[in-house]
């Protein structure tokens, strides 16, 4: 019975870490490829799908940042959300969980750092606004000299052809983060939690939810079309988003002011320990 009751607990870990190793068997596969074999038709289906795979590192570290990777084990979801930070783009963990703390303390308004300034709310000027908060100037040093170390490390050392990196490395990381902008933030949020032909009410998440089937809903985002239930629920992982999606009301929300607390209490355990 103990084993049984440890099973569902271990879920996170086994999902988290079959990424993470499918991150890293796909790069060496596609490191392999003969990128002119692919050409013209079989590069893009390559590029998306190294794209997605990228963005699952992020996701890891996101469940992480929520402690569902191993439900009341701090440490093992700070590791595993640090090493898929590492690998994704040599992002550092602590200051990307305060930043995510906040935004849903202050989701879709000021103070919240995902959010746009206020008046330039287009795709690309919000874009341009939430990469800045996440890559300050120390963090930009970081990014330029260590992508630099590792892109001729592995071309000078390790010989994989410039192209295979540009194409299968270097771009999946730029897509992933429009990928990610656009499904777990600018289509969320960008209507203030006002009613849209998918939410017929505002809500105190200023969120609303994709209505994409269930395949659609896992390849676009990893189900973070879902984002009001990830709001309302954030310590569910991003595959049992899809459980509470029938439960979505269309006003009120009564679990708000124990959600501010869970946040308030979180996001003052990452100024601490940042």
């Amino acid at each position: 019975m103990q084993h049984d009751r440890k099973l569902p607990q271990l879920t996170g870990i086994m999902v988290a870490s079959a990424i993470v190793a499918l991150w890293i068997v796909s790069l060496g596969i596609v490191f392999a490829i003969d990128v002119p074999t692919l050409l013209p038709f079989g590069i893009v289906p390559v590029i998306l799908a190294r794209t997605f795979i990228q963005t699952g590192l992020f996701i890891v570290a996101h469940d992480a940042i929520h402690g569902s990777i191993l439900p009341g084990n701090r440490r093992v979801n700070y590791w595993i959300g640090q090493f898929a930070l590492a690998l994704y783009a040599l992002l550092p963990y602590q200051k990307l969980a305060h930043h995510h703390w906040q935004h849903h303390l202050q989701p879709g308004r000021v103070g919240d750092p995902d959010f746009h300034d206020g008046v330039r709310d287009s795709f690309g000027a919000w874009y341009l606004k939430f990469m800045q908060e996440y890559l300050d100037f120390r963090q930009k040093v970081v990014l330029f000299f260590g992508m630099k170390v590792i892109f001729f490390t592995l071309f000078l050392v390790f010989h994989v052809p410039i192209a295979n990196l540009f194409l299968f490395w270097v771009l999946p990381i730029v897509l992933s983060s429009i990928q990610l902008f656009l499904f777990g933030t600018y289509l969320p949020h960008r209507s203030g939690g006002r009613a849209t032909p998918t939410s017929q009410h505002q809500n105190s998440h200023n969120a609303v939810s994709s209505n994409l089937p269930l395949v659609w809903s896992f390849l676009t985002c990893y189900h973070f079309g879902y984002h009001w239930e990830h709001h309302e629920y954030p310590s569910l992982p991003w595959y049992r988003l899809p459980s509470v999606r029938q439960h979505q009301p269309r006003a009120n929300i009564s679990r708000s002011g124990h959600l501010t607390n869970i946040i308030q209490s979180e996001l003052q355990r990452a100024i601490v320990r940042g």
